[in-house]
């Protein structure tokens, strides 16, 4: 069994994968990994793999220096299934690369476009060819929401539970349309860029808050929710044998 652990801006995701298949997700903390007692007992774990986005808590640190098995820890030097043509590799966030390689072993020898709508939106590019040419960052929908509150005089703090316009008929509606509308027009603008390029183009939607706009987009092809930890089990399965 493999061990995946993705430790994100505001939750940690923890994995067991049987070779390639997905068996169980756990979320918890990302300052105290409070499952992994529970995984190391129900499960025989023969390696693992760690990406962080945060610099790590003292109390995670200890719990996987306790790890019987080896254990990757993501970085610049790690062995990839593709190719990273990112200008500044150092300073890719873990869950983008391994987004692009969980999408590019699912679908090998395709242009896709993998868009992650989480605390911020990415959007990363992976060609047919394996190569990782880059993306993009954007303010995800819960920073639009505090960010015109905060940066504004007047303007309330609301959330998306609530009455939906076309256009607001009132402050409330006009900013949750324009926060919520405007990350699907926005979403669907970096399809049809890139669609101009690549018409063959394949779209991977995953994160917490992309799911929202599922239902909504044109030329949606795939939505995984898993997609991250898929990539990462993937580079773990790449390095087997090197750990």
């Amino acid at each position: 069994m493999n061990l995946v652990i993705d430790i994100g801006n505001t939750v940690a995701k923890v994995a067991i994968f049987n070779d390639n298949s997905l068996v169980e997700v756990f979320r918890s903390s990302n300052l105290y990994l409070d499952c992994l007692p529970e995984i190391l007992t129900k499960f025989q774990i023969r390696q693992g793999i760690l990406a962080s986005v945060i610099d790590l808590s003292q109390k995670i640190t200890e719990q996987l220096d306790a790890l019987s098995f080896p254990l990757i820890r993501l970085n610049i030097d790690t062995q990839l299934p593709i190719k990273n043509l990112y200008r500044t590799p150092e300073t890719l966030g873990n869950d983008r690369l391994a987004s692009v390689i969980g999408a590019n072993d699912i679908c090998p020898e395709k242009d896709i476009l993998v868009i992650d709508a989480g605390t911020c939106i990415t959007y990363d590019f992976i060609d047919a060819k394996g190569r990782y040419l880059g993306g993009n960052i954007s303010p995800g929908k819960t920073m639009r929401f505090k960010a015109m509150h905060k940066f504004t005089g007047k303007l309330p703090l609301i959330d998306e539970k609530g009455i939906r316009h076309s256009l607001g008929e009132d402050t409330e509606t006009a900013i949750r349309e324009g926060v919520l509308r405007g990350m699907e027009f926005e979403i669907q603008g970096y399809i049809d860029f890139l669609k101009k390029d690549y018409p063959e183009l394949l779209v991977f939607l995953t994160g917490g808050d992309g799911f929202l706009f599922e239902t909504n987009l044109k030329n949606l092809i795939f939505a995984d929710n898993f997609l991250v930890l898929k990539g990462l089990n993937r580079i773990l399965n790449y390095n087997d044998g090197r750990i």
